[in-house]
């Protein structure tokens, strides 16, 4: 077993997620792993047409792409040693057939939902931000002009 650097292809993943009804999105970005550079962008054009398909996600093409790293991995000399080493066949064979965990459809709802509970109004803390008007969350100390997400017509 040796430690070596293994070139992965980072898949990041840059959209803007709206509560349903809502028109005011929050802009997140998430990046996962891949092996090979095909997986990669076979992973980003299935991400870009699914969300692409929802009403309350907007991706933003130019910056959901797949670029190049490295990350320090643990090397086996065979498959046999790296059973070995996570506690036998049964253990990798496990983790690869562990059911997923169960997923919340409305995660953006709850989240805001949450976020809305746990903030005061814009009167009560005379404007200093984060503070919510309604159920509109203000964000940053000064209103200024922001970014404006459109869905791309493709």
């Amino acid at each position: 077993m040796d430690t070596a650097w293994i070139q992965v292809f980072v898949l990041t993943m840059s959209e803007c997620v709206a509560p349903a009804g809502k028109t005011v999105c929050q802009q997140q970005e998430y990046q996962l792993t891949f092996a090979t550079a095909e997986s990669c962008e076979m992973a980003r054009e299935q991400f870009v047409t699914l969300k692409s398909q929802s009403d309350n996600i907007i991706v933003d093409r130019a910056r959901t792409r797949c670029s190049t790293s490295t990350i320090e991995s643990t090397v086996y000399a065979s498959g046999d040693e790296a059973a070995a080493a996570t506690s036998g066949p049964d253990a990798t064979v496990a983790a690869v057939t562990a059911a997923p965990a169960p997923r919340n459809e409305d995660f953006t709802e709850t989240a805001h939902r949450e976020r809305l509970a746990n903030l005061r109004t814009c009167e009560e803390t005379s404007g200093l931000a984060p503070c919510k008007i309604g159920e509109i969350i203000i964000e940053g100390e000064t209103v200024q002009q922001g970014e404006v997400w459109r869905r791309d017509p493709r």
